[in-house]
């Protein structure tokens, strides 16, 4: 919809007419011609401003303006002005004015479009917005400590229902996929450490490799990407869905902390969950690579079984299992932060699950490697 300021003009194309004034050549008179509307401009006007003009007298009397033509008039002065001219808008009429200062409010109003920075520039925004991610779970983990550990003093304020509940969930439920993906990860193993050690008749040595390996390492680390992908996700949505609803803003208004209702219950559910799912995970591991030992390797069960203790000790156990609460605390708190984040639409709980999902399982690689690193320094 087009606002008309003058009588219409025949529709020619709207042009720009200057003029220098002989007493000054750096004095110029811009005369816009032709129709400044929609018909007018179905062909862009050239705009630039001829070299050496440092004053500019604006004269509209003879051309129709509509806000087409007055948005475009707006730019064009902004871009004189740039270059260093300055613009006289007295030769406009005032309802021509008027419609002028109109629209530049509201262009002014109009956030910038998105300028493209290069590569360095994506980079800088990816590092900024991964260093506020880092700072907003940082501040979880604070209000983690600051409410959770009165709780410690008070455990009849824990909502234990909600936990033993959130313990069938992310624990009995995922024993299945857990326990199958253990093992089939055991044989892989197993498979792949046979076909080089048999070339040399040491066969025997697939449990040295299965064993290590599955308690120090993999077990725990399968077993928390397992529950990441699993239950830090529901965690999300869940909680995404409550924000979308107003339950977590109907709780606020009852007095009561989304915090102690919702994220205490799933994190002290989780760090009691992992560590458990995370030895089962390590026994199936052991399994499948027994069975492919001894099928495959001719490698029995029993002397199988008999070495495992030889090779690895309660330390080895105890160094992989360590790391469980500690990934448990990180994957809780990153699915209920994401999903306190959310607002919006429903669209959005679908993003915040993917982001959830993604930073949950890049901070227990991190986390494992960083544990990796210290168990070398101390020599563990």
């Amino acid at each position: 919809m087009h606002a008309m300021i003058a009588p219409s003009t025949a529709d020619a194309p709207a042009t720009l007419d200057w003029m220098a004034q002989q007493d000054a050549p750096d004095r110029h008179v811009c005369r816009l011609q032709g129709a400044w509307n929609a018909q007018g401009l179905a062909r862009e006007p050239n705009t630039r401003l001829p070299a050496g003009t440092r004053h500019i007298t604006l004269d509209a009397s003879a051309t129709t303006l509509d806000t087409g033509g007055a948005l475009l008039l707006v730019r064009s002065m902004a871009q004189w002005q740039s270059a260093g001219a300055t613009v006289d808008a007295s030769g406009l009429s005032p309802p021509q004015q008027q419609l002028l200062d109109l629209v530049r409010q509201r262009a002014l109003a109009l956030p910038p479009a998105a300028r493209r920075l290069g590569l360095l520039g994506d980079i800088g925004r990816a590092t900024l917005t991964a260093l506020d991610e880092l700072r907003a779970l940082l501040a979880f983990v604070g209000e983690l400590v600051w409410r959770g550990a009165p709780l410690l003093l008070q455990p009849w304020r824990v909502r234990w229902r909600e936990v033993i509940h959130e313990i069938d969930a992310a624990g009995l439920r995922a024993i299945g996929i857990i326990g199958l993906l253990s093992f089939l990860i055991g044989m892989v193993m197993a498979y792949q450490a046979g076909a080089t050690l048999a070339t040399y008749g040491a066969n025997i040595l697939i449990v040295n490799l299965v064993s290590i390996i599955t308690l120090r390492e993999l077990g725990p680390l399968l077993t928390a990407i397992l529950v990441a992908g699993r239950t830090g996700s529901s965690y999300t949505a869940q909680i995404g869905t409550m924000r979308i609803t107003e339950e977590v803003d109907a709780l606020r208004a009852l007095g009561l902390s989304p915090f102690e209702m919702l994220v205490l219950p799933k994190v002290i559910a989780l760090v009691i969950t992992l560590p458990l799912l995370a030895l089962f995970a390590d026994v199936m591991g052991l399994a499948g690579g027994g069975v492919v030992a001894a099928v495959g390797y001719g490698v029995p069960l029993s002397e199988y079984t008999a070495r495992i203790p030889q090779v690895v000790g309660l330390q080895t156990l105890v160094l992989g299992l360590v790391k469980a609460p500690v990934f448990a605390v990180v994957i809780a708190l990153v699915g209920c932060m994401q999903g306190l984040r959310v607002s919006g639409s429903a669209a959005a709980v679908g993003r915040a699950t993917t982001v959830s999902v993604v930073q949950a399982i890049f901070l227990v690689i991190v986390i494992d490697a960083s544990f990796s690193v210290l168990y070398n320094l101390l020599h563990l």
